[in-house]
């Protein structure tokens, strides 16, 4: 475990160097593969106006920046939300099993965005699909802490068992809506509730940006509540601080943030579960240095398994949700057995 703060600095300095790398690199990988040194020609002449050697074709420059830039920043957008979430889930319920997708944050989000697309339509242009799934997430989160709470008190266990109840039943109305809405809708709309990036577009990255930003910084200030609430209830309120008042903002946070990637990945899954614990692992359960280093790896991890999911079967996509439930399904089983 990482402890002095110059250790610390320099890991923040390596993960953040290794996603810049990443997120390079993989711009080169897919259907038709593209040499990296033309990819970096193609980003410096997109980033900085430098002229390449050769001249670039358009059809390589439109694969880099038109198609596989918005997907990869998407992907480290997406993956750095879905492990903040999982982070300050883990810390406010007490639960190292708590995540977006586990308490029924997903389906609500799914939820939403499936009424929007069958039946809605953009009621206010494209806001409207990200507002649904925001909207959807909060009223199952809301319905997960109603169910869950016990005079006033949220128990661990009681919380995880209502999440996946919950859960299982947004993805019951999703399923049912999607069986007697229009097919041809919904045929696009089933392969969006696996996960994938390929609704990338450049236009549509300010939002989870800024949503994201916004977020790790309440998280961050937050950070001693979250402590406190991993050290128990009586702990918190010991400091001074309002339990209740914490979880109310930590919650829409969450329901917020995870409603927003939601609308424009898909359900992603297990993420949130699984790079906080590798965060934890590397310097500890202080939330002030945790947050930053579960959103990196949480970036990290999402590129290379978009990577991976555009190279297997590739020229077909493999939806992104597959691959982090397969992973997700053998981390939660390993962290079952620990328990």
């Amino acid at each position: 475990m990482i402890r002095s703060p110059r250790a610390y600095r320099l890991l923040l300095l390596v993960l953040a160097l290794a996603l810049a790398l990443s997120c390079a690199a993989s711009l080169g990988f897919g259907a038709a593969p593209v040499p990296l040194p033309r990819v970096l020609e193609i980003l410096g002449q997109r980033l900085f106006g430098l002229q390449p050697e050769q001249a670039v074709s358009s059809a390589q420059d439109s694969i880099v920046w038109l198609i596989r830039a918005p997907r990869v920043v998407l992907g480290a957008l997406v993956g750095a939300g879905l492990a903040l979430v999982g982070t300050a889930l883990q810390a406010v319920t007490r639960n190292p099993l708590a995540d977006p997708h586990l308490l029924g944050v997903s389906s609500g989000a799914a939820l939403g965005a499936v009424i929007v697309v069958l039946y809605l339509g953009e009621f206010i242009g494209l806001l409207s699909l990200p507002l649904a799934a925001f909207v959807g997430a909060l009223v199952s989160m809301l319905l997960v802490l109603a169910i869950a709470s016990r005079g006033g008190r949220l128990e661990s266990d009681r919380l995880l068992l209502a999440g996946v109840a919950v859960s299982f039943v947004m993805m019951a109305a999703s399923n049912l809506l999607l069986f007697l809405g229009d097919h041809h809708a919904a045929s696009s709309v089933i392969f969006w509730m696996l996960g994938g990036l390929g609704l990338a577009r450049w236009e549509l990255l300010w939002l989870p940006a800024l949503c994201l930003m916004l977020a790790l910084l309440l998280l961050i200030g937050l950070a001693r509540a979250l402590n406190a609430l991993m050290a128990g209830e009586h702990s918190a309120v010991s400091l001074g601080l309002e339990p209740r008042r914490v979880r109310l903002l930590v919650f829409v946070c969450a329901s917020l943030l995870t409603g927003v990637l939601v609308s424009l990945s898909g359900a992603i899954g297990f993420v949130g579960l699984i790079l906080p614990h590798v965060a934890r692992f590397l310097v500890g359960a202080e939330h002030r240095r945790l947050l930053p280093v579960s959103a990196l790896l949480g970036a990290l991890f999402l590129v290379w398994v978009d990577v991976a999911a555009r190279t297997l079967l590739a020229p077909q996509d493999l939806p992104i949700g597959i691959a982090t439930a397969a992973i997700g399904g053998v981390f939660f089983v390993l962290l079952l057995r620990r328990r």
